[in-house]
């Protein structure tokens, strides 16, 4: 059997998040139909994270065995063929029988995107978030480097968090403004539920003035989550990168 490593990017707006459902369709019930008409196998994916309703992917990873003999090239052009539009597959490539795109994952980032905007914009449907009031960047780019570190981020998840521990370790965060959009990029050893659709929603309760600036490391150090921001809607947020150990898989990102 051959260990296959292939990253996506994806649309969301139309899908249930990634995780297969029983009443609900999404990006890994797609992937895998599609995988199994065109190898005429069954095929199970690993996927190397959750993503919610509505949320997209510019970089996705997913590991299945397979005993076809397709070569990565093949795979890529067959399996674009067969997927819907809003899905698509960027690389292929064999990797150890041991790799696994969720447990062998060292990182992630993240990018959230705001149309800053009191007039709406048909293309950001779906693809961003829209918020009327002034943002100002380069205080939330400030005040989201208080997020970096390594801590517990418990006032920072929904309730639905299964996770017992809650700590976490943030490698940089940044805020910056093109034109009328404002992207938050995240990138940390791992996420909590909802983690950074909270930790944007309470940079932008700083924006509004309903949070004080210099507030991030009380509420960090509160563990409650009544005291943060909300939880912006999903339709802003794209996974953006997943980092790998490169000598331990023998890939090579590609810029």
């Amino acid at each position: 059997m051959r260990n296959l490593f292939v990253t996506l990017s994806y649309n969301g707006a139309a899908y249930h998040g990634w995780q297969r459902q029983n009443n609900a369709y999404t990006v890994q019930q797609a992937v895998e139909e599609a995988l199994s008409a065109l190898l005429g196998e069954d095929i199970t994916v690993n996927g190397c994270s959750r993503t919610d309703a509505g949320v997209h992917a510019n970089m996705y990873c997913m590991t299945f065995a397979t005993s076809t003999s397709i070569p990565p090239r093949g795979l890529i052009l067959g399996l674009n063929d067969k997927l819907p539009d809003d899905i698509a597959v960027k690389d292929c490539l064999e990797v150890p029988e041991d790799f696994h795109a969720r447990f062998c994952c060292k990182g992630k980032e993240y990018v959230y995107i705001v149309h800053n905007s009191e007039i709406k914009d048909p293309f950001c449907k779906d693809t961003a978030m829209r918020w009327r009031h002034p943002v100002d960047a380069a205080l939330l780019d400030k005040e989201a480097k208080d997020f970096v570190g390594s801590h517990d981020f418990k006032a920072f998840c929904s309730a639905d968090c299964d996770k017992d521990n809650t700590v976490r370790e943030i490698y940089s965060f940044n805020v910056e403004r093109k034109g009328d959009r404002v992207r938050f990029i995240v990138s940390g050893s791992g996420f909590l539920y909802n983690m950074v659709r909270i930790m944007v929603g309470t940079l932008l309760y700083i924006a509004d003035g309903k949070i004080p600036p210099g507030s991030i490391p009380g509420l960090i150090a509160s563990r409650d989550r009544t005291l943060t921001g909300k939880t912006v809607e999903p339709q802003g947020l794209y996974l953006n990168r997943v980092f790998y150990d490169k000598g331990q898989m023998k890939f090579e990102e590609r810029g």
